[in-house]
Order: C-alpha cells, then structure tokens, then sequence
C-alpha cells in the first residue's frame, strides 16, 4: 500500500513542478536541516511566496505532500482520495497563489533516499549543512554518511548555486566536484560568508519586577556576518549555540545567492525561530533557565550543546546542569560515543550531570571514572527513564540555574523540560511531540 501511495504522489509531485516551476532549494546533511530550513524561510519569504515543509515532511511521502501543500491522510483511505483531488485541482486549474520557492528539507533513512528526493524536486540552490556520525547503523560510517548526502550539491546544474558548510572537511571534499556556482559558509578565514563575535546576550524587556537576570531579558545568540567585505549586526532571540549560527549563515548565502541586501537578510532573521527542541531558550521553574535541545542526539550534537553551554559565563555561585539521554542508532559505537561524553563532561567542569537510559549509564560511569564525583559524591546522577529524572531535577535545581537538556526522540527528554519549566500550559507552543499521537507513547 505504501509503495502504491509513493508512486501516485511521485507522479503528482513531478507534474505539479512541471506545470507551476518554482525554484527549488533543497536542504541535507546530517544535523542542522530544519533550523536551516527554518533560517531561509525567514530571509526569502521578506520578498517571495514561499512555502517549506512543515514537522517532519522530508521523506518520500512527507516531501510530495509538501509540494501539493496537504497533510497526511494517514491511515484514511477518504482522506487520501482527498489528497489526490486536492493534486488534480492544482494540475486541472491554474493556482495564482502557488508558492515561487520551495525550501525542502530532505532527509535520509536509508540508501538512495537522497537520490530519490532530488531527482523527483531538483533544486536549483543545494545546501549541505554537515556531515555527522547519524544512521550508522544503515551507512556504517562517515564516507557512507557523506555518499548519501553529498547529491543534494553534485547533481545541480550548472547555472545552480551550492551552500557548503566551509568548517566541514567531509562537505568541502566536494567542492572541486561541483558545476554549480559555490557559496560557502562558517567561521573558517577563507569563507565567503563569515560569522565572528558570537555572544549570549540579553535584550532589556520594557518592564520586569524580579531580581533574576533570567526574567529581566529576551535571551538569544548576537553575532557579526561578514560577505565581500561587509559587515553587518545580527541577533537571534530564544535560541543559543553554533548550530543555529549554522542555520543563519546558510541563509545568509541563500540570501546573497538571491543578490539580497546583507541589512535586509539580517532583518529577516529577527523573524527567525529555531524549530522547536533546537537549543531554544525556555523559562525554568524557580527563576531558571533551559537550553531545551530534546529532538534529537547525536555525538555531533551533543558536544556542540556542550561548547555552547560552557562559552556561557554565570555569576559565582550559579551553577550548569547538563541533562542528557541516549544516543540512539550509534550501532557498535555506542557506547564508546557515550563515554567519550561522559569524560568530556568531567573535563569541562560542568557542575552535575543527569544521565538518563540505558545507553547513557556509560555516560555516567566514565564521568565517575573522570572526576567528576571526586569531591561531592552527588554531581553524577543516572536515572533509568526521563519521568524520574524529571522529578528529581524539579527537586534540586536552584535559582539561577542554566539547565541543558538533550537526547535521542525515543528518550522523550521534553518530558523533562515540561516538568521543570515555569509555564508547563506553553508546552505545546515551546516542545516537540506534544501531539495526541506522541503523547499515547
């Protein structure tokens, strides 16, 4: 049935592109796809009708529904058939209001999921965010990782524009391959669209009544971009770390691939919202504050949350605690990749560490083995599911207190996030899988 459902809509999708040409940026790489999709929503959509994929509508059928501008049926064989005459009507008539740029999120499962995604939506701009230690499972290492990916830049056209993260060696091995025009971005010297002078910093709000600096501003990353030799100021509210620095500059290059103004692309990423569960900046119980990072995990993932989280500087006194889940679908190399963490987290001097699942207890044991518990024999916990974690951090966290939460989907960790956060009725607007069909897992 599902085969079937792939190849009507593939057949739709392609007529659909055919009739109406929108320009088509497209958008892989192992971690960073949606924060990035999410960027250059913000930048384009300043000056063009654009639509991107909304939750997870990267894959073969998510990406044709996408394209028509439905949901999924799901198991509604009505709602399909609905589907469909929503596609024929689009095919039947002309519709004005069809979008100029698609952006695309296209993600990868299994072998060839990439090719299948750009040969039925080939983009005219391909963005390649970074190749990371994801899926090993099915690509069994980096090399296979980056043969996956690498198409969303490779099969381009000549007249195409391809957006390389230049701090990659994997995604720059490409660039001598390619026909397209390239555009790289990072913090490397040689970058064509350079970020410097990042810093956490905080908006004054209008009217505060707290002594907490926490309450008191509107928290986010503030940065300088560099193109041509220009220069200009950026602020993204709510949300913190390289990784969305990443997502701004990839849309910076889209920005300067359309030949838009640096201030104009700046203005658009006031606008920018890092997807939800993307190192956003959440109120915490008792004048806290959480970095929510609870999508997804990844060794990749997990030490950039950790370089962003240390590069913080706290008031004395004030403390860092680092919550975190399994890392799932590592294959073999799971539980080396979680006591590499473990013993990262000892060295950097974290204050406690909150170790959850099954796969983390080497987390835990090797930040034991490490140090960390040295001196105060409670700085490492290790709970078996996020439901206690979550009670017990409610129980120990103090004002002040900067809480990193991060683990793989099947971890649940926004449950923790929602049990500590100092408006639990925003968890639908601020937390991932909060959804009647996540909430009955």
């Amino acid at each position: 049935m599902r085969k079937i459902l792939q190849i009507i809509l593939r057949q739709f999708t392609v007529a659909i592109l055919k009739k109406y040409q929108p320009e088509i940026v497209g958008i892989a790489g192992s971690v960073g796809k949606t924060s990035a999709k999410e960027a250059i929503f913000s930048v384009l959509s300043l000056a063009h009708n654009c639509r991107r994929n909304i939750k997870s509508y990267n894959n073969e059928i998510g990406l044709p529904l996408t394209i028509i501008g439905v949901e999924t049926a799901g198991r509604s064989l009505l709602g399909w058939l609905k589907v469909f005459g929503h596609a024929s009507r689009l095919l039947i008539s002309k519709d004005e209001k069809y979008p100029e740029i698609l952006i695309l999120e296209m993600g990868a499962d299994k072998l060839g999921d990439i090719e299948y995604l750009v040969k039925m939506a080939p983009p005219k701009i391909g963005v390649l965010t970074a190749i990371a230690e994801s899926h090993l499972q099915v690509f069994k290492d980096l090399k296979g990782v980056l043969k996956e990916k690498e198409m969303i830049v490779t099969d381009l056209p000549r007249e195409g524009v391809a957006i390389l993260n230049a701090d990659d060696e994997n995604v720059m091995s490409l660039k001598d391959k390619l026909r397209a025009r390239v555009i790289t971005f990072g913090f490397a010297e040689n970058t064509d669209v350079k970020a410097g002078d990042i810093s956490f910093s905080g908006l004054e709000q209008d009217f505060c009544e707290t002594q907490y600096e926490w309450d008191c501003k509107t928290w986010g990353t503030s940065l300088k971009v560099s193109y041509a030799g220009s220069f200009v100021p950026v602020f993204l509210p709510h949300t913190f770390g390289k990784q969305n620095v990443y997502s701004a500059l990839a849309a910076f290059a889209v920005g300067v691939a359309h030949k838009i103004n640096l201030v104009d692309i700046a203005e658009g990423l006031k606008q920018y919202r890092a997807p939800k569960g993307r190192m956003n900046l959440i109120a915490g119980l008792k004048h806290t504050l959480i970095i929510d990072d609870t999508y997804n995990s990844s060794p990749v993932a997990v030490k950039a949350a950790l370089a962003a989280m240390k590069s913080i500087i706290l008031p004395e006194g004030r403390r860092k605690i680092v919550v975190l889940g399994d890392m799932l679908e590592l294959g073999e190399k799971s539980s080396e990749a979680h006591r590499e963490i473990g013993f990262k987290i000892a060295e950097e001097s974290f204050d406690y560490l909150f170790a959850v699942g099954k796969e983390s207890k080497a987390t835990a044991d090797a930040a034991v083995e490490a140090g960390m518990n040295a001196n105060n024999a409670d700085r490492v916990k290790y709970f078996e599911d996020s439901e206690k974690a979550g009670v017990s951090l409610q129980n120990h966290i103090l004002p002040g207190d900067l809480i990193l939460v991060k683990g793989s989907q099947g971890m649940r960790m926004e449950n923790i996030v929602k049990e500590i956060m100092a408006e639990p009725e925003k968890a639908k607007e601020l937390l991932v899988r909060q959804t009647g069909e996540w909430e009955k897992r």
